[in-house]
């Protein structure tokens, strides 16, 4: 009787809390206030791990990998990979337009590749389909989301998309000590390495040489990792360049806001055109040799060929990424809209990407249907979404955020319409402390492999593991215990599930029912304690999907 009445008691109590909500009873993370640095890059966190099962290849770049080529080797490349999407915005004039359809592709995230820290910059795809990314590691991919092979130990942020020449070889650069471009073989075996801090993403011209910027220069290296040239009056060279049909190297400078025309032989200055403002998205080239410049100063430039201005319209707010060019030579930008303009610089339309959604790094990629696809930020720090939008400037879609703190990485489109992007996104470890976890999120036809935290249900109250009743406010709120239940998908490659509470691993479980009783006090003396219950899927091969719940959570005695 007793017993009975306290039970009564408690549940009360929790009436007047859902009628009266307490503000700030669910556990937020610790946010960091640098997470930009002056210069508008951001900062990656401390990279702590959890363990994973069945570690894919793991190689070791190691001198021993290194393999010099001959001098009389230098013009073997033949440039950039006829592929999927071999550079940064799919070719080296930075369209960001895919040759591939994607009306009919199902519209569904079908798996997630956890990097070593968050992913910054954007992923590239070969002939085969094989997806490469940076990540505090440099990983290769295969379509269904299993590792093919990880480098692991020399990456300490890699902010660049990486590059694959016609030999397969694949370039990716480091911004962070010790920082170089790194040549390595298909099968992840190590080339050469350059000395060079690099925020800039390679680019290839015909005869295989290596173009890049760093805080310094601008970079071209032979094949065969030598120095072509460098030319050191064009300062903070951070945008990738792009090149023109006749070879013409095209880049910007942060430091001066000028677009820079560069003779490929020597690194002479051809022209040079002055913004209103610090440049830092890469440039694009129309068919037609116009060169597009988004400039901090709110303006999207269009430049004739020779480095006059063509037009200029105001798009609003600067853009660190570069303008994408649509089947129809549509050129799109964004920052807080999508702006659609036409080649003639009259605004053609302006898609508003959302409440507190904003697009700084991301690039659109567009389909051959002329599909647009784009990484947008959530609010400051809070998530990150994908947003695809029509032609006609109408949302078809939009993922809801995949991540929890947002997304700088340009999309990129596979020959199946699948279309891969990087995230930034921090997990839990233990009580109070995170780490920095991105993703490479495939979003497509195929298996899909996905846990789903099936109970307890967001926003409803359990009784001795039993459903009542919603609450008014929304919280979750757990009396005694709960029966925490998971579904997958695609329980073949399934490895195990593990349920976390607070970061802090409580069961694991390697099959079918995915059940755990959440049923102990976590704080002594605490009646009302407020946590995270995260359950995470790990299949062979590397792909993770974790869903998570804020609780409050009542033990009676």
């Amino acid at each position: 009787m007793i017993k009975k009445g306290m039970a009564v008691g408690i549940i009360a109590l929790f009436f007047v809390s859902l009628v009266f909500p307490v503000t700030n009873s669910s556990p937020t993370l610790p946010i960091e206030n640098n997470k930009i640095m002056e210069e508008r890059f951001l900062v990656d966190r401390e990279h702590n791990s959890e363990n994973t099962p069945d570690e894919p290849i793991v190689l070791s770049s190691v001198l021993q990998g290194v393999k010099e080529m001959s001098h009389t080797q230098i013009g073997m490349s033949d440039g950039p990979m006829d592929s999927q999407w071999p550079v940064m915005s799919h070719d080296v004039q930075h369209t960001g337009r895919s040759p591939y359809s994607t009306a009919a592709v199902p519209l569904v995230e079908k798996w997630r590749f956890p990097g070593r820290s968050w992913v910054f910059g954007s992923p590239v795809i070969d002939d085969e389909g094989t997806i490469y990314f940076g990540s505090n590691s440099f990983f290769a991919i295969y379509p269904n989301g299993t590792a093919k092979w990880i480098i692991n130990d020399i990456f300490i942020d890699v902010f660049s998309a990486p590059a694959i020449d016609e030999n397969g070889v694949i370039y990716v650069g480091l911004h962070d000590s010790p920082a170089y471009l790194i040549a390595f073989y298909p099968n992840g075996t190590e080339k050469w390495r350059y000395p060079a801090y690099t925020y800039s993403s390679p680019v290839i011209d015909k005869n295989g040489d290596i173009y890049f910027g760093y805080s310094g220069d601008l970079i071209a290296l032979h094949p065969n990792g030598t120095l072509k040239w460098s030319s050191p009056n064009i300062y903070s060279v951070y945008s990738s360049p792009a090149i023109s049909e006749d070879g013409t190297i095209i880049c910007t400078s942060w430091a001066g806001g000028n677009v820079y025309a560069i003779y490929p032989d020597n690194g002479t200055i051809k022209w040079q055109f002055s913004t209103g403002s610090r440049t830092k998205a890469n440039p694009s080239i129309a068919e037609d040799g116009t060169i597009y410049v988004s400039s901090w100063d709110d303006y999207l430039y269009a430049l004739y060929p020779n480095g006059t201005m063509k037009w200029r319209v105001n798009t609003y707010l600067g853009s660190s990424s570069n303008p994408s060019i649509g089947p129809d030579g549509t050129i799109y930008v964004a920052h807080d809209d999508l702006y659609a303009v036409n080649p003639d610089g009259t605004v053609k339309w302006i898609f508003p990407l959302g409440e507190e959604r904003h697009c700084t790094f991301s690039a659109p990629a567009i389909s051959a249907d002329g599909i647009i696809y784009i990484g947008a930020n959530i609010g400051d720090g809070v998530g990150g979404e994908l947003i695809v939008v029509n032609p006609d400037g109408t949302e078809r879609w939009r993922s809801g955020s995949i991540c929890n703190e947002g997304i700088v990485s340009s999309p990129a489109i596979a020959e199946d319409g699948t279309v891969y992007i990087g995230s930034l996104n921090d997990e839990e470890v233990h009580s109070g402390a995170v780490t920095s976890k991105g993703f490479i999120h495939a979003f497509g036809p195929g298996e899909v492999k996905k846990a789903t935290m099936e109970q307890p249900v967001a926003g409803k109250v359990y009784y001795l593991g039993t459903e009542l009743f919603p609450t008014i406010s929304g919280k979750t709120v757990i009396i005694r215990n709960v029966t925490v239940r998971v579904s997958a998908t695609s329980l073949d490659p399934l490895d195990h599930i593990d349920f976390f509470v607070d970061g802090n691993l409580q069961f694991n479980a390697t099959e079918p029912p995915f059940e755990w009783n959440m049923n102990k006090n976590y704080y002594l003396d605490i009646l009302f304690e407020h946590h995270r219950i995260r359950v995470t899927a790990f299949y062979k091969g590397g792909c993770e999907w974790s869903d998570e719940r804020f609780v409050t959570y009542v033990r009676l005695l």
